[in-house]
């Protein structure tokens, strides 16, 4: 006889997601990838504006993988929290370096 487990909390059930909605998402990435390579092409024209377009981009396409890929949007807050706070870690790591590197002295060497 088969034990039903849907009310214990500690089984894994399996996220229920379409397999169009995986391929609807995979050719967004295909699409964003292509969107990439062709905002490289004009990255002189943009001028400062192409690394901010390159960012949004890739955070886009970074988003879709959590999000899908990762199954993120089905996951509990608690999952959410602790997977934001590691981006938070590392915006962190990037602020110390960044104030590191304009803040040193250039040393010259007397040899």
């Amino acid at each position: 006889m088969a034990q039903n487990n849907d009310n214990n909390a500690n089984v894994l059930h399996p996220h229920i997601t379409p397999m169009a909605t995986y391929f609807k998402v995979a050719l967004a990435l295909f699409g964003l990838t292509f969107l990439t390579v062709f905002a490289h092409q004009f990255h002189h024209q943009m001028g400062s504006w192409a690394a901010p377009v390159a960012f949004l981009i890739a955070l886009i396409k970074a988003s879709l993988v959590i999000l899908w890929f990762m199954h993120l949007k089905d996951d509990t807050k608690m999952n959410r929290f602790i997977f934001a706070i590691g981006f938070v870690f590392l915006a962190l790591l990037f602020g110390i370096c960044a104030i590191d590197f304009a803040t040193r002295v250039p040393e010259f060497s007397p040899l």
